[in-house]
């Protein structure tokens, strides 16, 4: 009944980096979609004017482009945090992972110790094919010799990347045994997955792990769907935590599959952009499954459309901690000579009217949004949670749901102090954890041949060995970071040892591997997994699922 149709779908520094994320991924909602019919009026002459005057008659010579820049930029970060204005290579550079591939030639890397080092091969790409394997190191990229203290991310992509069809010549030093070898690679376009796992989680529940809402989501989410309905899937965990938004079209196709048709999914509406309402044209092929939707504060954008939607609809229940609250949408146009402005040009509202966005302003600290959450407690008890009474809203069975600041969920998971301590953050957001795995794992990649998942390398003697093994290495790796021995509790200890392991596990067998296990006791799935087997949630009514209208957490 579920079967697809495969012809036609075959804490503070580090909180502020996510935010960010939130802002940069959250920008592209519109994109590709929303089209403003406006008539654009004569824009003002006063700011050329200042700028000729102060290059032809300012003391110095200076860079007018520059000064150019500069003021858009001012004039912009005045009306709202989600208007941006951005050059031709940053727009590009941006623009790559929400398209859904690049042109190159398909390797992850990292720099260590001044050296390029091949952390994967990408599937698939010309990397792979022409021999290329994780550990390889690259020492010249078209007789250019690239290790040495220069070597930045920067400059490794702009030598690595390139148009599709054109070569490269590479030279590159064995893992293992230090032969050196060179290749010639013809770079292609390498994809950029946003579903990055699906597998099942019991013989009736699978789980998919969507990342971004990029141009080719709604594909690679379908595709996934009907494998898992292939391996017994007859419910979902559709999970979107971290998930900073994108592509208001690929939230759109992908609810598609689980609403019935003539159903409302979204409207967006602005001061010189008419209400545009967006519904599901046909029954879903899953409209009858039961789906449970993982949110949490870095959940934004398109994410929040989706949980939104299924919400309103009484379709599906949101599990989690409530979302960013980003409900802007922005609409891309060209900047003369040379960049883009992404200018926001409505609010979008979910089915029952109520708005996402959160407050933002002259009085507002928007970055500051998640300390501010910490500090009120809302991230570790629901009835911290403040709402307006006049941004109250109904779903279609009578529920009640608030508006004005992200999706607030139907059951509430607390955040886990132990796994956001202050120890782990520093090792994931310095880089220090990634690393360490690589190396740990390049240091005894012959010894590793053959294991077969996460569980066979936590059971494997070189994992466990008191000198060199993993939790010796990441020890190891603190000590030298932080120049002092960690004093953790055991709790603690285990947490970054399996974060720790997870990176490993990411590095010798993939993407999905690296969630089956980073999932292990994790209280959002096993929660989810309980209501959707055990809950009274779900109702059938009329032929139809609905969530029950009288079900509290």
């Amino acid at each position: 009944m579920w079967k697809l149709n495969r012809f036609i779908f075959k804490m503070k520094n580090s909180h502020f980096l996510k935010n960010l994320i939130m802002l940069v991924l959250g920008i592209f909602l519109g994109k590709g979609l929303y089209e403003s019919e406006v008539t654009l009026p004569h824009f003002s002459t006063r700011l050329n004017s200042v700028l000729d005057q102060i290059e032809y008659l300012y003391v110095d010579t200076i860079d007018r482009a520059s000064l150019e820049e500069i003021a858009v930029e001012a004039i912009v970060a005045e009306l709202d945090p989600h208007s941006l204005y951005f050059t031709s290579d940053e727009l590009k550079a941006m623009s790559e992972p929400m398209e859904g591939g690049f042109q190159g030639i398909g390797v992850e890397f990292l720099i260590s110790d001044d050296t390029l080092m091949v952390v994967a091969a990408l599937p698939g790409g010309p990397s792979e094919g022409a021999g290329i394997s994780a550990g390889d190191r690259i020492l010249q990229v078209d007789g250019e010799e690239i290790s040495g203290s220069g070597l930045t991310n920067t400059r490794v992509m702009k030598l690595l990347k390139g148009e599709g069809g054109t070569k490269v010549d590479l030279v590159l030093m064995r893992s293992g045994s230090g032969d050196i070898y060179d290749v010639t690679i013809t770079r292609a376009r390498i994809p950029i997955n946003s579903v990055v796992a699906s597998f099942n989680l019991t013989e009736e529940i699978g789980y998919v792990k969507v990342i971004r809402f990029a141009a080719t989501t709604s594909l690679e989410f379908a595709t996934a769907m009907n494998d898992l309905v292939d391996s017994g899937t007859q419910m979902v965990v559709i999970d979107l935590r971290g998930n900073g938004g994108g592509y208001l079209k690929a939230a759109t196709d992908m609810l598609k599959l689980f609403l019935h048709a003539g159903i409302d999914i979204v409207y967006t509406e602005g001061k010189s952009s008419p209400k545009i309402t967006y519904k599901s044209q046909f029954e879903g092929v899953f409209s009858n499954m039961p789906i449970a939707v993982l949110i949490d504060e870095g959940s934004a954008s398109a994410s929040e459309i989706f949980a939104g939607a299924l919400q309103d609809n009484d379709r599906g229940l949101v599990i989690g901690r409530r979302s960013f609250g980003k409900g802007l949408v922005q609409e891309e146009f060209e900047v003369a000579i040379d960049g883009a402005l992404r200018l926001t040009v409505a609010r979008f509202y979910t089915p029952s009217g109520r708005p996402i966005q959160k407050p933002y302003g002259k009085d507002v600290d928007y970055k500051s949004d998640h300390n501010d959450r910490v500090e009120s407690g809302e991230l570790f008890h629901v009835d911290s949670i403040q709402h307006t009474d006049s941004l109250e809203y109904s779903t279609i069975l009578g529920r009640r749901v608030y508006g004005g600041g992200g999706i607030t969920p139907d059951v509430f998971i607390p955040l886990d102090t132990v796994g956001a301590s202050r120890d782990l953050a520093e090792l994931v957001w310095s880089g220090a954890l990634r690393d360490g795995a690589f190396n740990w794992v390049d240091t005894h990649r012959s010894s590793l041949d053959g294991l077969n998942g996460f569980k066979g390398l936590y059971e494997s003697n070189v994992w466990n060995d008191p000198v060199n093994g993993g939790l010796a290495e990441m020890m190891s790796m603190y000590n030298e970071m932080m120049g002092v021995w960690p004093k953790w509790e055991e709790e603690e200890a285990d947490i970054i040892e399996k974060r720790f392991l997870s990176q490993v596990a990411r590095n010798l067998f993939g993407e999905e591997e690296f969630y089956r296990l980073t999932i292990q006791e994790d209280e959002y799935v096993e929660r989810a997994i309980y209501e959707l087997l055990e809950g009274q949630w779900f109702t059938l009514s009329e032929g139809r699922l609905y969530l029950s209208p009288n079900n509290t957490d």
